[in-house]
């Protein structure tokens, strides 16, 4: 509930328009190749696709087949190919093997590339290379946003992450900048712009040039979305380390939700069958426990469950045309819920039985003591523990990452000793992986500077027992500076309880991470909107390296439009997390705020790490 005197969030605009700008334009591209063709689609561009244009809108503009791009030739007896794929090298190498193998044959038919959302220069080069360039045409689809739900929108860039914070590849700042440009066109201008990261002040500032460029005449238009906050990714790596405790993140860390929908395999429908599931607002039950501590979601559907049970018991007593109402009216409607409440009731216990196999609970507990700067070496046992049971490479990996960003880098000799027993254990391929987690700067080691001091390291040798521990640790933060816990103490990200952190009746959004930790990322928002500008942010800002900004676009508060101050765009470049989306949401009930999510793709710890792991020499 909103505080007292507060007004309710407004509601956020409708995003359905973008919906159907990208699939007109999809429509228009493919009527340009005239006549029956066949559709190859890339592996990452499917279900975005069915998002936009389902398979029957395809047949409808004489797409005859569908094919999957991958590494095996094709026997179509299509006239028009038409491909639509990503900015790969490899997917021009696949198309030009495909059009090299027809000249061979002496076969000639028409080809059609249709890039999302962009072409590069270096892919029309590749086709030249291969001697092709001139047999196909190209295009663009300019899809930058997909609406997933209400407050959810997606650029579905799952490559961002490691092509800009790994690599340096600026290629994506582009299609961000549109995105915004996109957003308003549509929705009138933005009041004012916060931001923080290279990547965040890059984007701002090429679409602010795109919008000169353009002389677009949203000025003019009634603004539905006020303020716009940037944000990289790299500004907060903790908190996307961290197991989300949340319903919604923990069916994506357990069953993957890919492009806004989940698969519940047999487990989940106790069937033979799977079955996808769309997740968003418009599921009754999903809707109300998204959000929730997982703590409290078994109770919630155990009183939905008897609630249904008791409105189906309703038809015993009525008469036949009060049962012929309840049969036309509200029968439908308590069928589909009652099956969607049996499949989260799936989902549920087939999380409880996953997360009991990994020990989740002890897990949860190491993660809280690194957090909290506590019992640092019995974190790290329990790490080497995990490594030398071979109990998952991702979650040691995401253990280890944790660690070091907790403890601003590794002590040489424990980094040295978690490497080894990892190679060991996972293989010595992963040599690159590590260094690809060294340059991005998720798992580094101290410099000499920052260890222990003679003196320190000769009271260290003295603690031997485990119940001095603490001693050692407490030696060991004074002997380095770190980062995280410097800003931890600053914004209070650990809050202190006064007796048990009651789940249910949250008070502040450190609930998604059951009340140890308030995320980072969310506490940067909420101080800035609070103070509406980085005023007595400086120290803060001074430790997470800056590249702040912020900007006024047109009227403020007192402006017509103030209603619309209270819609705030955050954007995160690199990935945002479902415990962040539920954190905010808190955040706006609690002061009247309607966040939408813009993201280049929703992540985790397992698709940050996935993206690291290199195992190809």
């Amino acid at each position: 509930m909103a505080f007292a005197g507060r007004r309710d969030a407004p509601e956020p605009p409708d995003f359905a328009i973008l919906k159907r700008l990208a699939r007109d334009q999809l429509i228009y591209l493919l009527e340009q190749l005239p006549g029956r063709k066949d559709l190859f689609i890339e592996a990452d561009l499917m279900s975005p696709l069915d998002r936009i244009a389902n398979v029957s809108i395809l047949k409808q503009h004489e797409v005859d087949k569908l094919y999957k791009v991958e590494n095996r030739p094709t026997s179509s007896t299509s006239d028009q190919f038409c491909f639509l794929v990503r900015p790969r090298i490899k997917t021009m190498k696949y198309i030009a093997d495909i059009i090299n193998a027809d000249k061979m044959a002496g076969r000639s038919r028409k080809y059609k590339i249709i890039f999302s959302p962009q072409k590069f220069y270096a892919c029309e080069m590749v086709l030249e290379e291969e001697g092709v360039f001139g047999d196909v045409s190209c295009d663009e689809w300019s899809f930058y946003l997909l609406p997933l739900d209400d407050d959810i929108i997606s650029m579905e860039l799952p490559e961002f992450f490691r092509d800009y914070f790994l690599e340096g590849d600026h290629r994506w700042i582009n299609c961000v900048a549109r995105a915004l440009q996109l957003l308003n066109s549509l929705y009138g201008p933005f009041s004012k712009a916060y931001g923080i990261g290279r990547c965040a002040k890059m984007s701002y500032e090429l679409w602010r040039d795109l919008e000169e460029e353009s002389e677009s005449d949203s000025q003019g238009r009634k603004p539905e979305i006020g303020n716009v906050f940037l944000m990289d990714r790299d500004t907060d790596y903790v908190t996307a380390l961290c197991s989300q405790v949340v319903y919604e993140g923990l069916v994506d860390d357990t069953f993957r939700i890919k492009c806004g929908s989940v698969d519940f395999g047999p487990d989940v429908t106790s069937s033979d069958k799977s079955i996808k599931v769309l997740l968003n607002s418009q599921d009754k039950v999903f809707s109300q426990i998204r959000n929730e501590h997982f703590s409290s979601v078994f109770g919630f559907l155990s009183q939905k469950s008897r609630n249904l049970q008791a409105q189906y018991d309703r038809r015993r007593g009525m008469d036949i045309k009060q049962m012929k109402n309840f049969v036309s009216q509200e029968l439908k409607g308590l069928k589909q819920e009652h099956r969607l409440l049996s499949l989260h009731i799936g989902a549920c216990e087939s999380i409880m039985k996953k997360k009991t196999k990994q020990d989740f609970q002890e897990m949860i507990k190491t993660e809280h003591s690194l957090l909290e700067g506590f019992d640092i070496r019995e974190s790290t046992s329990f790490i080497e523990e995990h490594i030398d049971r071979q109990v998952s490479p991702i979650e040691s990996l995401r253990l280890m990452c944790l660690l070091s960003i907790t403890e601003n880098g590794l002590i040489p000799k424990d980094y040295r000793s978690l490497k080894t027993q990892y190679l060991q254990s996972y293989g010595p391929e992963h040599l690159l992986t590590f260094h690809n987690l060294k340059r991005i700067g998720l798992l580094t080691e101290q410099s000499p500077g920052e260890t222990l001091t003679a003196v320190e390291s000769k009271v260290s040798k003295l603690v031997t027992d485990r119940a001095a521990g603490k001693i050692t640790d407490a030696f060991n933060s004074l002997a380095r500076k770190s980062n995280f816990r410097g800003i931890s103490k600053k914004l209070g990200l650990i809050p202190r309880v006064d007796g048990e952190y009651d789940l249910k009746m949250p008070r502040d959004m450190a609930y998604v991470f059951s009340g140890a930790y308030i995320p980072l990322s969310c506490k940067i928002i909420e101080q800035v909107l609070e103070r509406k500008s980085w005023l007595g942010l400086e120290e803060v800002l001074r430790l997470l390296n800056g590249n702040e900004f912020s900007v006024t676009e047109s009227a403020g508060e007192d402006s017509p439009a103030w209603e619309s101050q209270r819609i705030i765009l955050t954007v995160f470049l690199g990935g945002c997390t479902f415990s962040e989306i539920a954190a905010l949401r808190f955040l706006g009930k609690e002061k009247g705020y309607k966040f939408i999510f813009l993201t280049t793709a929703i992540t985790n710890s397992a698709r940050m790490m996935e993206a690291m792991i290199e195992t190809k020499a």
